[in-house]
């Protein structure tokens, strides 16, 4: 057998550094797995909370990260300034919301992987408060959603096209959570609550069974919101029997969108749209009923907020 020369200890301490360098630069891959991925939702009870502890829950299964924690937020506008500025992977958010934060820059960092579900406007009196159109509502107190929430971005848009910000007919707004406003709305402190949610909101089906509530229609102020603040809003229907016995009714419905950065990686991106599509069944919350939700029909459609271009690139692949 052939002998070969001894290697000293200088050149043995540089073939380690080389196949350390070499495995470290094997292992940083273009598709590594993150450590943790986080999924901005909304407030405690509400419909943006449930879908993004499940989205987390499911990243977090299939292992594309290895930890992957939903965030208690104020909602839509709070979500997409946590995106932007990388304290947060995802956000969700509505249309609206999303639309706003992307116009100043629309090349700019802020991307959809899909609209996930139809948003519904609530706006909720006591039944006993004689109140029964939106009209009714002039020199009254609203609870518009919490401090950053997209809700107080389509309550003020709606109260505006109903010309309910004129002073001589003015709905004095005022910033209540969805658990807030309830207990509000039950010691007569606000007169109406206006909330955007799914279709049943846990709290709200909860609060119907022990205190009369009605649904005030909000289809007649479509096209004026529509006017004035763009196309983002249409006709859906909040089925009867939603909330206690209430009857069906009209309201202003906005697509909810599942948002990004542009600087996404594009093997993340691809894997959530890949788990929007394929696992949508363990993505619909258990409270939920009547609500479009997931379609890949509509996952595309987002509301002029352009796609992340690998979730292009993916639903063409998943779709052709």
């Amino acid at each position: 057998m052939p002998e070969f020369p001894a290697m000293s200890r200088r050149d043995a301490l540089k073939a380690a550094v080389a196949l350390g360098l070499l495995a470290s630069t094997a292992a940083c891959t273009p598709d590594e797995q993150p450590q943790e991925l986080t999924v901005a939702g909304g407030e405690s009870g509400g419909f943006y909370l449930e879908f993004a502890t499940l989205l987390a829950d499911l990243l977090e299964r299939e292992r594309v990260a290895g930890r992957a924690v939903a965030l208690t937020t104020g909602g839509s506008l709070e979500n997409i300034q946590r995106v932007l500025s990388g304290k947060a992977t995802f956000a969700v958010a509505l249309a609206d919301a999303a639309a706003q934060a992307e116009a100043p820059d629309p090349a700019g960092d802020l991307v959809a992987l899909g609209k996930v579900y139809q948003n519904y406007v609530h706006c909720i009196v006591r039944e006993d408060s004689g109140i029964r159109t939106f009209t009714d509502l002039a020199g009254k107190t609203a609870g518009v959603g919490e401090v950053g929430s997209g809700t107080t971005l389509t309550a003020g848009r709606i109260i505006a096209a109903a010309g309910l910000s004129e002073p001589s007919r003015t709905l004095k707004q005022v910033n209540l959570g969805l658990n807030q406003a309830l207990v509000s709305l039950k010691d007569g402190s606000i007169d109406v609550m206006i909330q955007s949610g799914g279709v049943p909101t846990a709290p709200i089906a909860a609060a119907a069974q022990d205190l009369g509530l009605r649904l005030l229609d909000l289809s007649e102020l479509i096209p004026a919101t529509r006017a004035q603040s763009g196309f983002f809003y249409d006709r859906v229907l909040i089925p009867a029997n939603s909330y206690g016995d209430a009857p069906a009714v009209w309201t202003v419905g906005v697509a909810n969108l599942l948002l990004c950065r542009r600087d996404l990686a594009d093997h993340v991106v691809r894997r959530t749209v890949e788990l929007l599509v394929e696992q949508a069944h363990d993505l619909v919350p258990r409270s939920s009923t009547g609500v479009q939700f997931l379609s890949p029909e509509t996952l595309i459609n987002t509301a002029g907020v352009p796609l992340h271009p690998a979730a292009e690139a993916a639903y063409r692949t998943l779709h052709g």
